[in-house]
């Protein structure tokens, strides 16, 4: 006990020690009224070597837009940038590197990860790229590169030479901050590096990130997991509506303080769970066996109920099943094996598998589905706010002439209640951000009045103003004992908002907890184990 007091007491003292040095440490970024016109204008902020800066903003807020000038991705127009006290000009993404900036945005795609190289082959391309072509790595360097960063990040391979598209969605975000890591930059910015990770992989990754700041390295992390911002960095710089608001140590904020100075006004974030209220079996789920396209097995014998007035949670590493699952339920996916039955409040069931979605409306199953894919499966982007309202209710017309009157009043209460940044409700939604579409998507699945209701990360893109409403939308949909299946991809929200969590890994139901009874470590170790057997999936 003594050894134990006296290590929490060591510990302190060297936080603040380590405290102290980056007080004093020399400046590593400044950034003075940089700005795109009509993306972030006039954001100024610093960032010292040894430092762990957290950006903090809703949605729109240009975060990441003030990364991606950082890194040359968006060519800044205005300001000046300063690199150890040098005046710089960073007009490309090369220029970033040769300056030893690396930058791991959010989407994996746009990072040009390529799935047909190997790991081994991934890792080196930063690396590769700053060196130059009169200086290129042998094989024994790229070897001896991907050993020391699949150890580092535990990126779970049996060896280098595996392809990345045979890795899961965690396990390539893996890759990527290995790739950015190994060129050893002084200025790392990541970009919802944790979206895809379980919360053991978070927590190694964090402590990575805790050495390399140590040593040294400036880092800026942008999440929208605003506890990850208050156990990870030293300083918060907050960025409302492209503009820079202000900078205060972590140490001396609150999650609730951050947020209010996003916002501009106080906010409350909570999350009411409601106690279900007779609930009984909606969908039932026997024996599920689902293979896509390329014959891969994406969920084997996959057996639960969801019932009315409940949330059942869905958790689980990124391409374990999740997708397959809703358009399975949705009649969207063809299945290879078991039984989808919805229960009517009398006990009788009917049969979904082998009915498309209308044969499923037609039967009288008012199902509501918001899926991933927000516009190649749930709006149309050429067509405004009105018109994808209609594609609701345009069936139910008795003459030849559609009536816009409920569409259009539809459209413009989503807007209103929803907060809806758009010109007007005659807008395409394709002109609308990623945040904005989903409340489009979202209010006009609630509004249908369903009696199941599918949800695949459904604040995937929100601030967390935003995303607090709709949580409070769905529990009004279970209070009316609506069943939701609810995908989450944060394990704190999935904890706080469903009444049970089904896990998935790699297909598999590996457990079904009590959302009031469980922890993130628990459902984290469920992510990655299915019969106390460690199990990689592929996306």
């Amino acid at each position: 006990l003594v050894s134990s007091m006296i290590g929490k007491d060591l510990d302190q003292i060297f936080d603040l020690k380590r405290a102290a040095q980056r007080e004093d440490a020399p400046q590593m970024l400044e950034a003075d009224h940089i700005g795109v016109p009509g993306k972030v204008e006039d954001i100024s902020f610093d960032l010292k070597k040894g430092e762990l800066l957290g950006f903090a903003g809703l949605l729109g807020s240009g975060r990441t837009e003030t990364a991606e000038m950082l890194f040359g991705v968006t060519r800044m127009h205005n300001g000046d940038l300063k690199i150890a006290g040098i005046p710089v000009k960073i007009g490309e993404p090369m220029d970033a590197i040769n300056h030893k900036i690396a930058f791991c945005p959010e989407d994996r795609k746009r990072d040009g990860i390529i799935g047909d190289l190997t790991i081994r082959e991934n890792i080196a391309l930063a690396l590769q790229a700053r060196r130059g072509m009169m200086r290129p790595m042998s094989r024994k360097e790229q070897d001896e590169l991907a050993d020391k960063y699949i150890k580092l990040l535990a990126i779970a391979t049996p060896d280098a030479e595996k392809k990345i598209r045979e890795l899961s969605g965690g396990n390539q975000q893996k890759v990527i901050l290995a790739r950015w890591m190994a060129t050893e930059p002084d200025l790392l910015i990541l970009d919802e590096p944790t979206a895809v990770l379980t919360p053991q992989e978070t927590e190694k990754l964090f402590n990575v990130l805790r050495k390399m700041r140590d040593d040294g390295k400036a880092i800026v992390i942008i999440t929208h997991k605003m506890h990850e911002v208050e156990s990870l960095s030293d300083r918060v710089a907050v960025l409302r509506n492209g503009q820079y608001i202000g900078s205060m140590l972590t140490k001396d904020t609150t999650v609730t303080e951050m947020t209010n100075m996003m916002v501009g006004h106080a906010v409350t974030l909570n999350i009411v769970r409601p106690e279900p209220v007779n609930p009984k079996p909606r969908i039932e789920v026997q024996g599920l066996t689902v293979r896509n396209e390329e014959g891969i097995v994406k969920l084997k014998d996959v057996s639960f109920t969801a019932n009315s007035g409940e949330i059942l949670g869905i958790a689980g590493i990124s391409g374990c099943g999740q997708k397959e699952l809703l358009e399975a339920i949705a009649g969207l996916q063809v299945t290879e094996a078991g039984t989808i039955s919805y229960v009517e409040d009398d006990g009788s069931k009917e049969m979904l598998i082998g009915k498309d979605p209308l044969k499923i409306a037609e039967m009288g199953v008012s199902l509501s589905f918001v899926p991933e894919d927000r516009l190649g499966m749930g709006l149309v982007g050429n067509m405004d706010l009105t018109d994808n309202m209609m594609l609701r209710s345009f069936r139910q017309g008795h003459t030849p002439f559609t009536n816009r009157k409920p569409s259009k009043q539809l459209a413009t209460d989503v807007v209103e209640n929803l907060e809806v940044v758009t010109p007007g409700i005659t807008t395409p939604v394709r002109r609308l951000s990623g945040g904005n579409v989903q409340k489009v998507l979202v209010g006009r699945e609630i509004a249908s009045a369903p009696t199941v209701l599918l949800t695949a990360y459904v604040v995937r893109g929100l601030d967390i103003n935003s995303s607090y409403t709709i949580y409070d939308l769905i529990n009004e949909q279970k209070k009316k004992g609506v069943a939701v299946i609810f995908v989450g991809e944060d394990l704190d929200v999935l904890m706080e908002l469903s009444d049970r969590i089904m896990v998935l890994c790699g297909g598999e139901v590996s457990g079904i907890l009590d959302a009031r009874k469980t922890d993130k470590n628990e459902v984290g170790m469920l992510m990655t184990r299915v019969g106390g057997k460690e199990h990689e999936g592929k996306e």
